[in-house]
């Protein structure tokens, strides 16, 4: 059922204040596959759940300075605001789309990082561009919006290399009719890089729903979760000298947990120090070693699209579809 966004906003906000006040609950379980998942996450860790009644929440960033924490609720084109302190509320709106019609079912903001200089960076699908803009809120400014002189897609997840450049997904999701959409104007779902200097370069067109990225820590593969249920894989792509990437090879294949029923596909994903990567795919987190060995699950019980590390990079936020979670462990989000 969906409900009226100002009715959700008002409740998420009671309904957040009152969890900071008590203890939360939780959900789900920790599925434990190999013995080394073990020195990841405790034998008695919870899927903490912070709030709920969302449409569908993506995108978690952690603001170290503010103690916060930022994500997107895509179709109701707002990003919020948690924090233990304060609960809920909303941070942004509109966060994607700022045209003067309605847009789709899915308008808003999705991936979120923060840049070098601390601002926030916005992969936005209904103006259909990467954006950036300072936490005060002074107002965003385009990075990129087109390939070539065409608009791109929908632009899914934004990560920023050492360099400067920042490497991106562009999906169908966002368009109002997906990608049958009749204002699509590139033919293929590619994987980019915007350099500092504006030039956009396509790294591949070769993966039928790119989604959520991130790179290894010492940035030497950049990792790509693709949301299709016939071959839902993550890629690994070797990083090039001048910033483009190499052939990718199937890093993990997730197409038989969807075949068995699991919900979700991979979308989100993070590595921690260690270069263990953390992606939502079917039947929640999959928790996989660097040689792409699955060691285990955060099993939400619903569609996970993303996670984030925050407070001092042990604890991992989620997204799962209406809900904001969070759960303790052993490790630490890479370059924290």
């Amino acid at each position: 059922m969906k409900f009226p966004a100002l009715l959700i906003c008002t409740w998420l906000v009671g309904q957040s204040t009152l969890l900071a006040q008590s203890s939360f609950p939780t959900l789900g379980k920790v599925v434990r596959i190999d013995p080394q998942l073990d020195a990841l996450i405790a034998s008695d860790a919870k899927i903490e759940v912070l709030a709920s009644g969302f449409v569908w929440a993506e995108g978690p960033v952690w603001i170290k300075e503010g103690g916060y924490l930022l994500f997107s609720d895509v179709p109701q084109n707002t990003v919020f605001k948690w924090s233990a302190k304060d609960g809920l509320t909303p941070f942004l709106k509109p966060s994607g789309f700022t045209g003067a019609s309605t847009y789709g079912d899915e308008p808003g903001s999705n991936g979120l990082t923060l840049n070098r200089q601390g601002h926030l960076v916005l992969a936005e699908h209904g103006d259909r561009r990467i954006s950036v803009m300072p936490l005060t809120g002074v107002g965003k400014r385009t990075i990129v919006d087109n390939y070539q002189g065409k608009r791109f897609n929908s632009p899914n997840d934004v990560v920023q290399h050492s360099g400067g450049a920042y490497y991106f997904t562009d999906p169908p999701y966002g368009l109002p009719k997906k990608h049958e959409d009749p204002t699509r104007e590139i033919d293929w779902f590619g994987v980019y890089r915007a350099a500092a200097d504006g030039k956009v370069t396509l790294l591949t067109k070769d993966m039928t729903r790119p989604n959520g990225l991130a790179f290894s820590p010492d940035e030497k593969i950049l990792y790509v979760a693709q949301s299709d249920p016939g071959k839902a894989v993550i890629m690994a792509f070797p990083m090039l000298s001048d910033g483009t990437v190499g052939p990718g090879k199937v890093f993990y294949d997730a197409t038989p947990m969807v075949k068995q029923g699991l919900p979700g596909l991979p979308d989100g994903l993070k590595v921690d120090a260690n270069g263990n990567v953390w992606s939502t795919g079917p039947g929640g987190v999959l928790i996989l070693s660097p040689s792409g060995k699955l060691l285990g699950r955060i099993d939400t019980g619903e569609a996970t699209a993303n996670c984030g590390w925050g407070d001092d990079g042990s604890t991992l936020y989620i997204t799962a579809d209406m809900y904001l979670c969070r759960i303790r462990t052993k490790t630490k989000g890479a370059g924290w």
